[in-house]
């Protein structure tokens, strides 16, 4: 008699868990709010003005700028470094002689400063090129032929054949202060239109050893392998530099060529497809601490005229050896390689005010600088003629 009921509890038990199994698995993983989209708060809602408003200005630049961005990749072919150079022919026959060779690939960044398909980009990206590709944000490729490159200064023209293309907007990179935003887009590692935002770390950086002329900006907008040739921007969305080099054993520190030191050399790469140098004619040494003092000068800085050439545009102009220039142009000298920078980017004959120390007096003088190339010709006769 007792079993009847027992049966019924344990029937009506398992009922339960069944349902309660079976209502589980109706239930979703998530509640989501109910409430319409336009009525969901996020989790922080105060956010400062200030924040959304930089965050809205970078947004805008990459709107606004990437277009202009191009990925550039390059197939060059490049001689093998034989390990034996020496070897007797029955050896070069044994191990494949001749010249080896082997193709490498590349990638790099640039960007369009004409509708008709001019762009700048870093001369070591297409150096030694047999064939350069070059795709723009739409997805279209183009082949492209080099209009010129300045392997001193690490910059290149390149060309396509298109029209109505988006162009930069270059700017002013003489008033570029420490501290202010630098934004880098291009394409590092080959990831496309990629986009990284620091700021402007130094300017003026020479000395560092990446090439023969140089007053790099320096910045620690992340730059990476690919992100070569292309554009270093300001807030505005304007080219303020190319980017070229990156410190390897570092982290954020980049380097990119200012735009004002860029501007006359992509013209004349445009122009005649080569760079012709501005060229003084004298032989310079960094100022001494001892220098210095004497001088009554607060810290080093200018450079020494170690000697003039008899004949050379400094000479004419009437600078001595043993002055101090002080100023060129417009422009406080800081140290030999910053006038060698200055001299390089002026245009040959242009009269250029020069202010020198000499016996204690600040002197200006006008100087026209010379053809570098004619120079090292005219130098390269009278060595022959002396060996002779």
């Amino acid at each position: 008699m007792m079993r009847t009921p027992i049966r019924l509890l344990l029937l009506i038990s398992a009922a339960v868990i069944l349902g309660s199994c079976s209502s589980s698995k109706d239930e979703p993983l998530f509640f989501k709010s109910k409430r319409p989209a336009a009525e969901a708060e996020p989790p922080v809602k105060d956010v400062p003005a200030d924040i959304l408003s930089t965050q809205r200005a970078f947004s805008q630049v990459s709107k606004k700028v990437t277009p202009i961005v191009v990925n550039i990749s390059t197939i060059s072919r490049k001689k093998l470094v034989r390990p034996f150079p020496d070897l007797p022919p029955l050896f070069e026959e044994f191990f494949g002689g001749g010249p080896q060779t082997r193709r490498d690939k590349s990638l790099g960044s640039g960007f369009i400063i004409s509708r008709d398909g001019f762009i700048v980009t870093n001369e070591h990206v297409v150096r030694d090129a047999e064939s350069i590709r070059v795709k723009l944000s739409n997805d279209k490729v183009y082949e492209a032929r080099v209009v010129g490159g300045d392997p001193k200064t690490d910059i290149a023209v390149i060309k396509i054949d298109a029209g109505d293309l988006p162009v930069a907007v270059l700017g002013d990179s003489d008033r570029l202060e420490v501290g202010q935003w630098a934004i880098a887009i291009g394409n590092p590692f080959g990831l496309e239109r990629s986009m990284t935002v620091g700021i402007i770390s130094a300017t003026g950086r020479s000395n560092v050893g990446i090439e023969s002329i140089e007053n790099f900006i320096q910045t620690d907008a992340s730059i990476n392998p690919g992100n070569s040739g292309g554009p270093l921007l300001n807030i505005h969305g304007e080219v303020v530099g190319i980017n070229t080099a990156i410190v390897a054993a570092g982290q954020g520190i980049g380097f990119a060529i200012p735009t004002n030191m860029a501007r006359p050399i992509i013209s004349q790469l445009v122009e005649k497809g080569k760079v012709t140098r501005a060229w003084l004619g004298v032989s310079i040494k960094p100022v001494s601490e001892e220098e210095a003092r004497s001088l009554g000068l607060s810290k080093p800085s200018g450079v020494v005229i170690a000697a003039v050439q008899g004949d050379g545009p400094a000479a004419k102009g009437g600078i001595q050896a043993g002055d101090l220039v002080v100023a060129f142009g417009s422009t406080e000298v800081r140290d030999p390689s910053h006038l060698q920078q200055l001299v390089a980017v002026t245009r040959i004959g242009a009269a250029v005010p020069v202010v020198v120390l000499r016996g204690g007096r600040k002197i200006t003088v006008t100087v026209r600088p010379g053809n570098a190339d004619s120079a090292s010709s005219a130098r390269r006769i009278e060595q022959e003629d002396s060996a002779r």
